[in-house]
């Protein structure tokens, strides 16, 4: 369960919640130009693009839940159970890649969403876990940069891709079904709305906001991608980082988890346990946790040349301005 968007003004930015039921060891991570990427089946990348997100280093190596790189390219993997299925190793003649590889690879090699493009059609996503104890999980992506969007979907062993000119994306169903859904929801506004009820009736609405009447406000994932994309395109907010940063994080807030509210099948809690918001144009990785809503942010810039991964533990402890 997550949720992911891009949002453009001046710069480029990019946000996610992470829902989950618990932490999986996250930490923010910078992967520099010359740390070496490797995987499974494919040769060591010794050089390539710079990136930061946040991830579990296992073995050294950074399992990432979403990055950008330094050239203005981002991604994210978001939980897609009981349709997300892998190519059978050993079994393709194109480049096999694990699903915890894919966004490395992609944002190592690749500088723009058309450059991902041009070489997902060679790549296969197969199914290799990273390690014993850390089973396959089961994802979907969303690519994008300042001028597009795509997702990825490794369905029925084969990796599709689809323009996502929404620059959303949640969970189940598949893409194809949310680029669809939204069209049920033609006739919201953020404006107030007008009598159309009956001409011959002087009625008129009795508070602001009920233009949207009938926007989704549960968590599944159909809901979270409707509401996500109506607050993302009546966004206003001024050109200043500062501005574009809440605003974002307010975007997510607006389709956060609260914990207690959504019950999985075996009676745990997903909650929305980091939220970020990454200026992709300028590589500064901004995040808050559940239990620590002060925003904290890191940059990859002084780190693009080193050879060993920058990692920053997240603080979680709540941190609250005392007036005196």
């Amino acid at each position: 369960m997550c949720t992911a968007l891009t949002f453009s003004n001046g710069d480029f930015y990019f946000g996610r919640n992470m829902d989950i039921v618990s932490s999986f060891g996250e930490q923010v991570v910078i992967t520099p130009r010359r740390f070496p990427i490797q995987t499974k089946r494919l040769p060591m990348v010794d050089e390539h693009y710079a990136m930061i997100g946040m991830a579990n280093v296992t073995n050294d190596t950074p399992l990432y839940a979403e990055a950008v790189n330094e050239k203005g390219l981002c991604m994210a993997g978001l939980f897609f159970p009981e349709n997300a299925s892998y190519q059978t190793d050993g079994q393709t003649n194109s480049k096999p890649l694990a699903p915890y590889e894919l966004i490395p690879y992609l944002l190592g090699c690749c500088a723009n969403v058309e450059e991902v493009k041009r070489i997902i059609p060679d790549i296969s996503v197969i199914a290799v876990p990273f390690c014993e104890g850390l089973p396959l999980a089961p994802l979907h992506w969303i690519v994008a940069d300042e001028m597009s969007c795509i997702v990825l979907e490794s369905s029925n062993g084969m990796l599709s891709v689809y323009d996502n000119p929404y620059g959303v994306l949640t969970n189940n169903p598949p893409f194809p079904f949310h680029r669809e859904n939204v069209r049920q929801y033609l006739h919201l506004s953020a404006s107030s709305p007008e009598n159309q009820f009956a001409e011959n009736l002087a009625l008129s609405p009795f508070g602001e906001g009920m233009g949207a009447i009938g926007l989704p406000g549960d968590s599944s994932p159909a809901s979270r991608f409707v509401k996500a994309l109506f607050c993302k395109c009546n966004s206003v907010c001024d050109q200043t980082e500062n501005a574009c940063v809440a605003q974002v994080f307010h975007m997510l807030d607006a389709v956060a988890m609260v914990r207690g509210c959504v019950r999985t099948k075996r009676k745990e809690f997903d909650l929305t346990t980091y939220s970020c918001c990454v200026n992709v144009s300028k590589g500064i990785y901004y995040y808050k946790t559940y239990e620590n809503n002060q925003i904290t942010a890191v940059s990859m810039a002084s780190h693009l040349n080193e050879t060993k991964l920058c990692t920053y533990a997240l603080r979680t402890e709540q941190q609250i301005y005392w007036e005196t």
